[in-house]
């Protein structure tokens, strides 16, 4: 087993501070919840019932292990099986487990932009199944988009679970299924989990938990800029609120600014002023219909070739080819 593990790239987490707090209004991405910290709060976070994705897509690969396993095989040449935003792989091990069982040739490439989480599935995999073929890597999405159109040598399967493409607004999904394309063959399969719209109360619920497990987890990228970019945020100033979008199926996330303050974040020589109730925006959480996934995957020049869905219709993951 190897992982190559990248150094933390704070000159590109410096930029994206400095650009989203001088803006207006302001921001800050969500892929900088995650540390170690962060990555633990989101593994709390998949643990509640109230956020029912982590179930949903549980029950969907554990119910149609055999299916979406087959879908992948490649008898002749095996496959690589490449997963963006690997996390813990606890949903990846049901599908593993059943690929090293059933004479699967195959190398298993988790890549994810937590170095902390990529460290912990690592050991994890090499204790809990030693005999498979595991290639780590520390990356942003578009980061190794370009990297995966090396693999062409035989069958590639590219997933992407946990609903992670709702991070992104239509125009930027698009451009991500279309770079995703661009590295498959035609043999290739791209296997994708969509959170579905459903009663809005239930989207709410799973991002605005009573426990403040997610507060907690929005809330650390402040704690990030303050420990590793020299901040002075006061965290309890901030409050996390959550709003969705029926008609658009967008959730959005924001820490709100309970008083009027003025921050000051050395590493960046940069100060920066709240008014009382201004918002910094930290995450969307797009849902979908089939509708919209067959129109982002025609955009993108993909075509849906089968798709699973929960007992509830909560939640699908659908397998695309390139057209």
């Amino acid at each position: 087993m190897t992982t190559k593990i990248k150094p933390q790239q704070n000159k590109i987490f410096k930029k994206d501070v400095t650009e989203g707090l001088s803006s207006f209004p302001k921001r800050l991405s969500s892929k900088y919840f995650y540390d170690k910290k962060g990555d633990k709060l989101f593994q709390d976070i998949m643990a509640m019932p109230s956020y029912y994705l982590t179930g949903c897509e549980f029950e969907i690969i554990s119910k149609n292990t055999f299916a979406i396993g087959e879908l992948f095989r490649d008898r002749e040449n095996g496959l690589d099986l490449i997963e963006l935003g690997a996390g813990d792989g606890k949903k990846t091990k049901l599908l593993l487990k059943y690929m090293a069982e059933n004479n699967f040739n195959f190398i298993y490439k988790p890549i994810d932009i937590s170095e902390n989480a990529v460290e912990l599935l690592s050991k994890n995999l090499a204790y809990e199944m030693p005999t498979l073929n595991v290639d780590a890597e520390v990356g942003e999405y578009f980061e190794v988009l370009e990297r995966l159109k090396g693999f062409n040598k035989r069958k590639k399967v590219i997933m992407v679970l946990g609903s992670n493409i709702g991070n992104l607004p239509h125009p930027k999904a698009i451009e991500f299924l279309t770079k995703l394309k661009e590295a498959m063959l035609t043999e290739d399969l791209l296997f994708m989990g969509f959170d579905q719209k459903k009663n809005p109360q239930t989207i709410l619920d799973a991002y605005n938990d009573e426990t403040g497990i997610t507060e907690a987890f929005n809330k650390n990228v402040l704690t990030r800029i303050n420990r590793e970019l020299g901040g002075n945020f006061e965290v309890d100033n901030f409050k996390h609120w959550e709003v969705y979008d029926p008609e658009t199926g967008t959730a959005k996330s924001f820490l709100v600014a309970t008083k009027a303050m003025e921050v000051t974040i050395e590493e960046l020589q940069l100060t920066v002023n709240f008014d009382q109730w201004e918002t910094i925006h930290t995450e969307i959480s797009q849902k979908y219909d089939d509708n919209i996934v067959i129109w982002l995957a025609k955009e993108a020049g993909l075509k849906i070739e089968t798709s699973f869905t929960d007992e509830k219709g909560y939640y699908k993951n659908y397998a695309f080819r390139k057209i």
